[in-house]
């Protein structure tokens, strides 16, 4: 479970890297951080969480071009398969 987190992750790494605009970075590392709370914490996401933090991806993914935009694309898909695998509230 954490491992699709971890991937996720390192993916918007990536693409915070790449990024050549400073707002696309600035909602990557947030969504990056968040990511990194689950990961080494002990709270799980729930899909609202997560909802919030796909909505942020794909708009970054809008206006990025290039590598900024397949690391993005690939960690929603990462992220989206992970939302599929926890239960609904």
């Amino acid at each position: 479970m954490t491992q699709d987190l971890q991937q996720a992750r390192n993916e918007l790494e990536e693409a915070a890297k790449s990024a050549d605009d400073d707002d696309v970075r600035g909602d990557i590392r947030e969504t990056t951080d968040a990511l990194a709370d689950y990961v080494m914490g002990d709270q799980q996401p729930d899909h609202a969480i997560l909802d919030t933090h796909l909505n942020t991806l794909r708009q970054a993914r809008e206006r990025a071009d290039g590598t900024t935009e397949t690391k993005l694309e690939a960690a929603i898909e990462v992220v989206e398969d992970y939302r599929e695998t926890i239960d609904q509230a």
